[in-house]
């Protein structure tokens, strides 16, 4: 019997790409930062939290960013979110599992909570972009950001698909509820792409013999 999977939902950093915090971690010693700084702008101060949040559903752009988070870290500004991800590359273990997804009639997406497309647009320089995808959800273009449950709906009307003919990955177990509740599979991301990509290779292959 065929698996009944129809559509795989990815997301972005972390999960299509390597490890966010290993990224940050060089990000910091490369600008010569204390260990956390950037992480504490991002994930703590106030300033750094709500500059992200708006980004995230388009409410601010990527250059009000560079310039916030630049402010409270005391760096140059100047494209700063291209230089924040420099150090984050496609995880080529996942990569790969979406591509014999892909080739095998699986519809892909990606669901991105969104780090901005301009000035810098930090998924067609990793080359993860619209020409590997059926579809691609950016959560500033949508205005809605996980973990809402509409952003997750917003995906499977672009595949037109049902929720439970879809599997989703994550690194963040907190935006894998609002899929459940939709009725998508998911899949929890967490070091180890080589586990994640034999999963996927499970749920959505047909090894039924021929």
């Amino acid at each position: 019997m065929s698996a009944p999977y129809r559509g795989l939902i990815l997301d972005f950093g972390g999960v299509l790409t390597t490890q966010m915090r290993l990224n940050g971690e060089t990000f910091e010693r490369s600008e010569g930062l204390a260990p956390g700084a950037y992480f504490a702008a991002l994930e703590e101060h106030p300033d750094g939290v709500a500059i992200y949040a708006a980004l995230e559903v388009g409410e601010a752009t990527q250059e009000d960013w560079n310039r916030v988070i630049g402010g409270i870290l005391g760096i140059d500004s100047t494209d700063l979110m291209r230089r924040a991800l420099a150090n984050l590359h496609p995880e080529p273990q996942i990569v790969a599992a979406a591509e014999r997804a892909r080739a095998a009639g699986i519809k892909v997406a990606m669901l991105s909570n969104s780090f901005g497309i301009e000035p810098y647009n930090p998924y067609e320089d990793k080359g993860i972009w619209t020409d590997f995808f059926d579809a691609v959800i950016l959560s500033e273009r949508e205005g809605v950001r996980k973990p809402s449950p509409l952003i997750y709906q917003r995906v499977l009307d672009a595949l037109e698909l049902t929720g439970p003919e879809c599997v989703f990955v994550d690194d963040y177990a907190r935006n894998l509820p609002p899929a459940e509740a939709l009725g998508i599979r998911t899949v929890h991301h967490t070091t180890d792409p080589a586990s994640t990509a034999a999963i996927l290779d499970t749920l959505l292959l047909d090894r039924t013999p021929a």
